[in-house]
């Protein structure tokens, strides 16, 4: 992988495991200096490791995304262990799968309190310091989960849904401080969030067939944290296209929707949509 965000710095919460654990991993890979948060901190010693493997190093802080002290606290770390803070990707999240009659107003809270509170519980802590650095690229993790209804979702599928509205909002008002905002849903069939590392190395093949390496997804965050920040704001891709793009045409191909997202039609209405608001 290009080193093409050396000198970067890089906030990854739920890296644990799943896709954090591989977008922290190719973050480092492309030469970003990564800190990873999780609530798991038996996880989060696992993908530390991973990147170690690499000869690469990261900082590990346990962190609930829940929290914004805590979020707010593993920011103010990494900008005294690493002097900034230009990418953070808000990946943690929940995804139990209930019923909406089950579903109790306790866990309805905990759902929105990880999975959308998360993100702006990152955005927030990470707020002021790419502010003052002029420059930071922020994402949050879609899926189809941000335009579709599944059975058994309904908090799951609200908090998705309003991942989509905070980005669209907030990149109104970050364009003018040169933050990019966005999502980036998997694009492809990825271990479900709810299962963890030991769960998932004791199921039978069968069951995990068709999972894709979340490493071979990194480099579509590394291609959008290396776009300027103007460029792209407000809009949401899918890494399993991107990255077959990139890896097809290289780092600096022609760019296309079709290219990259599943949602082509809405990436253009977007679009459309932002020549209403932005100053450039």
């Amino acid at each position: 992988m290009k080193q093409i965000l050396a000198g970067q710095v890089a906030m990854v919460s739920g890296a644990g495991r799943g896709l954090g654990a591989g977008i922290a991993q190719g973050l480092a890979r492309a030469g970003a200096r990564v800190a990873i948060c999780d609530i798991n901190e038996t996880e989060l010693a696992q993908t530390a490791a991973e990147i170690g493997a690499d000869g690469l190093d990261s900082l590990s802080l346990h962190a609930d995304a829940s929290s914004f002290q805590a979020m707010d606290d593993a920011v103010t770390r990494t900008v005294r262990y690493w002097g900034r803070l230009d990418i953070m990707i808000c990946n943690a999240a929940i995804m139990p799968l209930t019923s909406f009659s089950q579903t109790t107003p306790d866990l309805w809270r905990q759902i929105l309190d990880v999975n959308l509170g998360g993100v702006y519980n990152g955005v927030k802590a990470a707020w002021q310091q790419m502010c003052e650095q002029g420059s930071g690229h922020c994402m949050a993790i879609a899926s189809g989960a941000s335009l579709r209804g599944f059975k058994d979702e309904v908090a799951y599928c609200a908090a998705k849904h309003g991942i989509e509205g905070f980005t669209k909002a907030l990149a109104i008002e970050a364009e003018a401080a040169h933050i990019a905002i966005n999502t980036v849903g998997p694009g492809k069939l990825i271990k479900p969030t709810s299962i963890s590392r030991e769960q998932a190395s004791e199921m039978d093949p069968k069951q995990t067939e068709g999972w894709v390496d979340p490493i071979t997804l990194a480099p579509a965050f590394v291609w959008l944290a290396s776009q300027p920040p103007s460029r792209f704001t407000g809009l949401r891709f899918d890494a399993g296209p991107l990255a077959d793009t990139i890896a097809a045409e290289g780092y600096d191909f022609a760019f296309a929707p079709e290219k990259a997202t599943l949602y082509v039609d809405d990436f253009k209405a977007r679009t459309t949509e932002r020549r209403s608001w932005t100053r450039l």
